[in-house]
């Protein structure tokens, strides 16, 4: 085969371009998603346990990739940093009391970190300042929990198998009312009073509630009545203390009072004067017979 030929330099001309555009491109993909090529910040979290996080790991922000975990290390016992580098223009969206949680891509998918949203009157994130973290929940814990989850039902299963097998046998309280026709009768009985007993409980308390409806009526009726006559009363003696009226005239002018005395004296000198009138006609020769007849008409009325 002539190697030198010009239709061979053309093909491996084109080859090694047709290569060399694979590698860029290649080069400019991974580059664009590790954000090679775009302005970064550098944001910091740290966790108890990364829960097998990996650098160059997404970061995702409301479902959108917006960086990758540039570093992970180990600062003490209990306490992991890990590094974010975050896209430039994503800075003005992230809050600074957002938290980062773990999480993964699927159910067996590649860990990453989510960045939740923030308050929206929160200041906006800074070059290199920690967020903090939200920790992980582990899937072996999740499944000793399942594990231990599962073992109960099985125990709660054994035993509402063997309560159903007595029942369906007949034994204990439950199934004799079941399987016992005179008890099931006698419930049947029970439940019917008691309905009986609710429904005449029913006209009762109608009976009780329209009559305290009348009584509540009735008392109405009199406060407004009492409140009516307080009125007048009221009216009366706000009369009486101005003077106003023929008791206040009676109360408070003291001639007529005097003059009321002076009447009641004399009607006393009045009826003395008549009883000595009367005595002198007993004895007078004129009106004694009279008398005397009078007098014994009366003890033979007695």
């Amino acid at each position: 085969m002539e190697t030198h030929t010009q239709k061979f330099k053309v093909r491996l001309g084109l080859f090694i371009t047709g290569g060399l555009a694979l590698f860029i491109l290649a080069v400019f993909i991974i580059g664009k998603q590790k954000n090679l090529f775009n302005p970064v910040i550098k944001l910091t979290t740290t966790f108890h346990n990364v829960s097998g996080l990996q650098v160059g790991n997404n970061v995702r922000f409301s479902g959108i990739t917006i960086g990758t975990v540039d570093n992970i290390s180990i600062i003490n016992s209990t306490t992991v940093r890990v590094d974010l580098l975050i896209r430039k223009e994503i800075q003005k969206f992230i809050k600074s009391d957002g938290e980062v949680a773990i999480g993964s891509e699927g159910l067996i998918g590649d860990r990453l970190l989510i960045i939740s949203q923030g308050s929206p009157d929160s200041p906006v994130v800074k070059e290199r300042q920690q967020l903090t973290s939200i920790e992980p929940v582990e899937t072996d814990a999740i499944i000793a929990s399942l594990q231990v989850t599962s073992g109960s039902v099985e125990i709660v299963a054994e035993q509402l198998s063997e309560i159903m097998l007595k029942i369906n046998s007949g034994r204990g309280t439950l199934g004799r009312i079941i399987h016992d026709t005179i008890i099931a009768q006698n419930l049947y009985h029970t439940v019917a009073n008691f309905k009986e007993s609710s429904v005449k409980l029913n006209d009762i308390m109608d009976t009780t509630s329209n009559k305290v409806f009348i009584i509540m009526s009735s008392l109405e009726t009199t406060a407004g009545n009492a409140e009516v006559l307080s009125q007048e009363l009221e009216e009366i003696a706000t009369k009486i203390n101005n003077g106003q009226g023929a008791i206040s005239r009676l109360v408070e002018d003291t001639i007529i009072a005097e003059n009321i005395n002076l009447t009641i004296e004399n009607l006393k000198n009045s009826s003395r004067g008549l009883n000595e009138n009367m005595e002198a006609l007993k004895h007078n020769f004129l009106f004694r017979r009279y008398f005397n007849k009078k007098a014994k008409e009366t003890e033979n009325a007695r």
